[in-house]
C-alpha cells in the first residue's frame, strides 16, 4: 500500500508519467462540503508543464475528470476519483534506460526491485509527474481546511543561493500568506525574482540544472493536534512531503540551526496574549512534542536539481556490466522548485487535515 496515505482520509495515487492517465482516489471526505472547482483548477494551473519559460517544455492542461464523489459542485460521500489524461507523451524519449540507468533517478533501483519490468518512461511512477494527482487531492482539501479557518502557503525561499525574504515565524497570518505573489515563482518577495530566473537560466544554458529551498507555513491550527510517538505533526507531514520526489530534505521551525544554539537561545518563551498562551519566539516552528502549540507552523523542504540533464554523465551498463556515459535526450525542468511549490503545499494539507480528523 505504498502509494496509500492517511488513517481519517485514504488517498491513494496511480498511474504512470507516459501513462494514459494519472489520478487520484480520497475515501472519507465530508459529505455536502461545496468544492470550487475553478479555485481548484488555478491550483492545479501553479504545478502544470508548459506554462512557464523557466518549466519544461511539456504541455499538460491537468485537467481533472472526476469520475465519482462529487454531485455538481458538492462532495457526496463516495469516494472521490480523479483522473488527468496525459495528453503529451514521447516514451521514446526514454528508451535503453532500462540498461543505462539515468543517474540520480529512480532507474537502477527500480530495476532490481521490480526485476527489469517497471516503466522507465518519464521515471514511470516515480516522477514528478504523479504530483498532480497529489495536488488534485490537496487542492480540494485545502479548501476544506480553510472552513475550519487553517490556511496554508508556501513559497521559494531560495535557488542555486538566491534567495527570497522569510516567513515571520511569529506574525505570519492568512493576510502575509494571501499576498504571495503568483507566476513562474511564488514569492514574499517580488524583488527575488531576478536572481533567481537568472541563475537558472544560466543552468540551463550550460545544459546542467539547480535546486533551492521551498517554505512553507499553516496558520490558523489549533493547539494540540497531534498523537507522539509516530503519528507526531512533524512525522506526518514528512511522510507526504517525501512523497514528492525532489525532496531531500525537510526541517521544522529554526531546523538544523537549532544545533549551534544553546537551550537558553533555542527555548522559546511563553507568554499571554489577548488571553492566549503564545511564545515570543518561533524556534520550535509551532510544534512541541510532535502536538501544534497554537503559534505559526513553519517547514521547509530542500529540492535537489532536476537529475535530467544534458550534460554527459556516467552510468553503466545493467547487462554488460561495463561503464559507460549517458546523454539524456527530451524535455525536462531546468529547475523542478517554483513548480514544486503547490506540491508542498497540498502534502501539507493531507496530512494536517488528517490530524484535524484524529482531533475530531
Amino acid at each position: 500500500m505504498s502509494s496509500t496515505f492517511g488513517r481519517n482520509i485514504r488517498i491513494s495515487v496511480f498511474g504512470q508519467s507516459h501513462s494514459a492517465a494519472i489520478g487520484v482516489t480520497v475515501d472519507g471526505l465530508p459529505a455536502g462540503r461545496r468544492i470550487d472547482l475553478e479555485r481548484l483548477r488555478a491550483f492545479m494551473r501553479r504545478r502544470a508543464p508548459g506554462g512557464s519559460p523557466l518549466a519544461t517544455a511539456r504541455k499538460e492542461a491537468d485537467e481533472i475528470e472526476f469520475l465519482s464523489g462529487l454531485a455538481g459542485d458538492e462532495l457526496c460521500g463516495a469516494p472521490l476519483c480523479a483522473v488527468i489524461r496525459n495528453t503529451d507523451v514521447r516514451p521514446g524519449d526514454y528508451s535503453g534506460f532500462s540498461d543505462t540507468p539515468r543517474p540520480g533517478h529512480a532507474d537502477f533501483t527500480a530495476a532490481v526491485k521490480y526485476s527489469g519490468h517497471s516503466d522507465f518512461s518519464g521515471g514511470g511512477h516515480f516522477s514528478g509527474r504523479l504530483t498532480a494527482p497529489l495536488c488534485a487531492a490537496g487542492g480540494v482539501i485545502l479548501q476544506l481546511l480553510e472552513e475550519s479557518g487553517v490556511y496554508i502557503g508556501a513559497h521559494v525561499l531560495s535557488i542555486a543561493g538566491a534567495r527570497d525574504k522569510s516567513f515571520d515565524p511569529v506574525k505570519l497570518g492568512r493576510e502575509a500568506l494571501a499576498s504571495l505573489t503568483s507566476g513562474p515563482l511564488t514569492l514574499v518577495d517580488p524583488g527575488a525574482a531576478a536572481e533567481m530566473e537568472a541563475r537558472i537560466a544560466a543552468a540551463r544554458a550550460r545544459g546542467d540544472s539547480v535546486g533551492g529551498v521551498i517554505e512553507c507555513a499553516a496558520v490558523g491550527l489549533p493547539a494540540g493536534l497531534g498523537d507522539p510517538m509516530f503519528d507526531g505533526i512533524e512525522n506526518l507531514i514528512s511522510s507526504a512531503v517525501f512523497a514528492i520526489p525532489a525532496v531531500k530534505g525537510i526541517e521544522f521551525g529554526c531546523g538544523f540551526g537549532c544545533a549551534e544554539m544553546t537551550g537558553s537561545e533555542c527555548n522559546d518563551p511563553f507568554v499571554i496574549e489577548n488571553g492566549q498562551v503564545r511564545t515570543a519566539t518561533n524556534n520550535h516552528g509551532g510544534i512541541l512534542g510532535g502536538i501544534t502549540s497554537g503559534m505559526p507552523l513553519i517547514f521547509r523542504a530542500a529540492i535537489k536539481p532536476t537529475p535530467s540533464i544534458a550534460l554527459e554523465q556516467r552510468t553503466v551498463s545493467l547487462s554488460g556490466l561495463n561503464e559507460t556515459t549517458i546523454s539524456i535526450r527530451g524535455r525536462h525542468d531546468p529547475c523542478i522548485v517554483p513548480r514544486a511549490v503547490p506540491c508542498i503545499e497540498a502534502a501539507a494539507a493531507i496530512a494536517l487535515y488528517d490530524a484535524l480528523l484524529s482531533a475530531r
